[in-house]
């Protein structure tokens, strides 16, 4: 019965931790960029899109599929960033705990 309230305890633990985490994340942002920079986007790292920034040579009205394209593409690369973000403060949360191969938080 002592193990079961341990485990209580620790999981109220993590569970406070998790929800600082989690308000952590959205003020930590994270850069994209695309086209060799010349397109970047900020977002948080829940994936909020902050800013855009586009470099003015790229605002040529003919080649306006490439600017969308390279804005996707930014998108994306900061999404990863943001993914990646996430994935290292879960790790740094639930390091030390007994959870089985392959269970990840949150769930």
């Amino acid at each position: 019965m002592r193990d079961l309230m341990g485990i209580m305890k620790q999981a109220q633990a993590m569970q406070e931790k998790m929800a600082g985490v989690q308000a952590e994340l959205d003020t930590v942002e994270v850069e994209g960029a695309s086209g060799g920079g010349s397109v970047r986007v900020s977002m948080t790292a829940k994936g909020q899109l902050r800013r855009i920034n586009i470099d003015p040579a790229l605002m040529v009205a003919d080649e306006r599929e490439i600017l969308e394209d390279l804005i996707v593409a930014a998108c994306n690369d900061a999404r990863g960033k943001a993914e990646h973000v996430m994935q290292e403060r879960m790790a740094e949360l639930t390091k030390g705990l007994p959870l089985p191969p392959g269970m990840k938080l949150p769930f």
